[in-house]
């Protein structure tokens, strides 16, 4: 049993180790000077129609979790009813 786990183990490390590195480019400069641009877009939006989705997603979840939160403590406040 153990010389399985020990086997799989060198077989894993040999798979990482030996596989090829792929090249990626440096986009630092690209968003740096995406982000730096004044075009009238807050921050928190310049990174595109993915960060709008994502915005309006928690805005819409705050406004709803506030609503609840409201409505629960209207409710807990009133006396119930026998």
């Amino acid at each position: 049993m153990y010389r399985r786990l020990t086997g799989f183990g060198q077989l894993y490390k040999r798979t990482i180790t030996s596989s090829a590195r792929r090249q990626i480019d440096n986009m630092v400069k690209e968003k740096q000077r995406l982000f730096q641009e004044d075009n009238g877009i807050p921050v928190h939006l310049k990174g595109g129609s993915k960060d709008a989705l994502l915005y309006r997603a928690t805005m819409a979840l705050t406004v709803f979790g506030s609503g609840y939160v409201v409505y629960e403590l209207l409710n807990a406040a009133m006396p119930k009813k026998a």
